[in-house]
């Protein structure tokens, strides 16, 4: 288990803050246990907050050519034909993964291929199973070319907590299945748009594995 690079500031953030508290405290009140055993409790709360939203687990995969693998770990909360307007512009499957503040929010490449197309839309801060928050929120949105001519397109969608969307690619970049392309950071959602007529591995209330859940067959 490793301590992923993006929650180093939130790291530091939270020991300066709890450094601070226990001083308070020590100093202002120190005939006052309660005060000290306050400001230990929730420093060591908060300490232990960061550290598991985020863990980085060490994780084996194998590279599945003609699959779709989950790129977020979550629970499948939509599965549904809808309008994909912003790059295909055209009908297609849409599965969205909701990532709660206790999942990990590393977000991995679903399928390898070629980034063809890549932007990043600044936007609300919806909670994240709200219908608009697929086209109203921060979010980007990414499409990988596969190498038999499919096109998957997948947003990282910020919610009511999510306010950070990291991302570690753009148009060009070469894909590799399961490999990190980002992160979001205190729980989202993180959508896919897949051909009319892909065969399904999952069904709405699945809880899925980034890396490790298999969702789709090409």
């Amino acid at each position: 288990m490793k301590f992923h690079k993006e929650g180093w500031p939130s790291l530091f953030i939270v020991l300066v803050f709890s450094a601070i508290i226990i001083f308070i405290a020590r100093h202002f009140f120190p005939q006052f246990a309660i005060a000290h055993w306050f400001a230990y409790i929730l420093s060591g709360f908060l300490t232990v907050i960061i550290i598991q939203f985020f863990r980085d687990p060490k994780r084996e995969f194998t590279i599945h050519p003609n699959q779709i693998i989950a790129p977020a770990d979550g629970k499948v909360v939509v599965i549904e034909e809808t309008m994909e307007n912003e790059y295909f512009k055209d009908k297609r499957l849409q599965v969205s993964i909701f990532m709660s503040p206790l999942n990990v929010h590393i977000n991995r490449y679903p399928i390898s291929g070629k980034v063809v197309f890549f932007k990043y839309h600044p936007g609300k801060f919806l909670a994240a199973w709200e219908p608009k928050s697929s086209t109203d929120n921060e979010r980007t949105t990414i499409v990988v070319d596969h190498k038999d001519g499919q096109k998957v397109l997948f947003r990282q969608i910020a919610g009511a907590l999510a306010r950070r969307i990291v991302w570690y690619c753009k148009e060009g970049d070469t894909a590799e299945q399961c490999q990190e392309m980002g992160f979001i950071k205190f729980g989202s959602r993180v959508d896919l748009f897949l051909p009319i007529g892909t065969k399904l591995q999952v069904n709405i209330g699945d809880v899925v594995k980034g890396s490790q859940s298999v969702l789709a067959e090409i």
